[in-house]
């Protein structure tokens, strides 16, 4: 690679990725962890490159967001893989490869002549993860599937959304039903890649995306499947078979803060009724001896006990406790109690918008916010960066997503392809 130095701590894994709309997640992830990521498209290029929204509204191939966001700092080759040419260079480009990532409907790569056994004869070390809604063999195998129907039929969507269900469930936005099944991807192929340190070969995943946002239901699936009990959503807060007390309140400001966990060891309490008092609140909060008794208590309270009626006493200052972080939502901005309670050490949550994410001081001083420069458009633009900091193996790879068959030439030089080879292949028009 001769346009961006690759580090983090995949760096060496040589990556070839496949993929539609399902597994892309998959690959950025590997590709910020520093893997060589490279792209195979077909000749026209991926569908996704015409997902909106586009640059400046304007749709066209190389100005799509959607695209931009899935394949930064990947590589890309445009390619005929239908072709019995294209095959052929296929299985090439597999022999110098640690991992193939696709997300092809089950059954295509075997028609191709390309399924995990004939890659793996060519390529003994090969890890093969395969991404699909309802894995490569099951009954629904075939079935069709979109993001918003994993999310409805495994079970997460019954879980979100509000304490008013006559309003309907809350799909998570974002491609969630598609990211959960590219981080089982990922959670594989970094597991396999260790594994094959001990086994001395490859192997292969398989991905069912169904499954893996079934198991991301927390207590949702075993409630039902233990207990024959169902949960029920909740504003801004876990889903439950017993209603918790509410825990999204407005600010003085009238922005909405999740309050999160509240006080449940005596540091805690003490640190609450210590901001209290800073806030200059106790004379408006009658409950903050229990915050001083709960100061006293050594270890955790026992929720388990609280609930069953075990400890009432407990069970007033946990509720104190929580009492004393509404009053102080309610009192102040939601950004003073937000940067407030992470200087206790309080879980909580601001909601933000996208732009607001990128502005905040503490996603600044990480390096999140990314600059990277699209030297086609003579422009740069913020991108997320990554969520992570190795401090062995720093990930601040500035690659920009990549054009159509932008490095075709390059990667086929890299395989062991000679300028001949290459032009003959372009004169068969299975190269982009």
């Amino acid at each position: 690679m001769n346009d961006a130095a690759s580090v983090g701590p995949l760096e060496g894994i040589k990556v070839l990725e496949y993929t539609g709309e399902i597994a892309p997640w998959a690959g950025k992830i590997l590709a910020e962890l520093g893997a060589d990521v490279i792209r195979v498209e077909p000749i026209d290029g991926s569908h996704t490159r015409w997902y909106e929204p586009f640059l400046a509204d304007t749709p066209h191939p190389e100005k799509s967001l959607f695209f931009w966001h899935y394949n930064l700092r990947k590589r890309s080759i445009a390619l005929d893989i239908n072709s019995e040419s294209g095959k052929k260079i296929f299985l090439k480009l597999i022999s110098d490869v640690d991992v193939l990532l696709e997300d092809q409907t089950p059954g295509h790569m075997l028609e191709l002549g390309l399924d995990y056994p004939q890659l793996a004869a060519v390529n003994s070390d090969l890890i093969h993860a395969a991404v699909t809604p309802f894995g490569q063999n099951g009954p629904r195998s075939k079935d069709p599937a979109v993001d918003l129907t994993i999310l409805a039929g495994a079970g997460p969507a019954w879980s979100c959304g509000y304490d008013d269900h006559k309003l309907p469930p809350v799909r998570g936005g974002g491609g969630q039903g598609y990211h959960t099944a590219s981080h089982w991807a990922v959670i594989g192929i970094l597991t396999a890649i260790i594994a094959r340190k001990e086994l001395g070969k490859g192997q292969y995943i398989d991905v069912n995306a169904h499954a893996a946002s079934n198991v991301s239901t927390e207590a949702a699936s075993y409630s039902w499947l233990v207990a024959e009990q169902t949960v029920q959503r909740q504003t801004g807060r876990h889903a439950g078979v017993r209603p918790s007390s509410p825990t999204q309140v407005k600010a003085a400001d009238g922005r909405w803060i999740n309050s999160g966990v509240p006080a449940r060891q005596g540091k805690d309490f003490q640190k609450t009724y210590d901001w209290l008092a800073e806030a200059g609140l106790l004379e408006e909060f009658p409950e903050a001896p229990l915050l001083q008794l709960g100061a006293t208590r050594d270890g955790f309270l026992n929720l388990g006990a609280i609930s069953s009626g075990e400890d009432p006493e407990g069970a007033e200052i946990f509720a104190a406790g929580r009492a004393a972080m509404v009053l102080l939502i309610k009192s102040l901005s939601a950004y003073e109690y937000f940067t407030g309670a992470q200087q206790r050490g309080f879980q909580c949550g601001i909601i933000y918008s996208p732009e607001e994410v990128v502005q905040d001081v503490h996603f600044i001083d990480r390096g999140f916010p990314l600059e990277i420069h699209h030297p086609e458009l003579n422009q740069s633009f913020i991108y997320p960066g990554v969520p992570y900091k190795f401090l062995g193996s720093p990930c601040e790879i500035k690659r920009r997503p990549p054009l159509l068959g932008e490095h075709t030439v390059e990667v086929l030089l890299e395989t062991g392809y000679t300028p001949e080879n290459i032009e003959v292949f372009q004169s068969e028009n299975i190269l982009g």
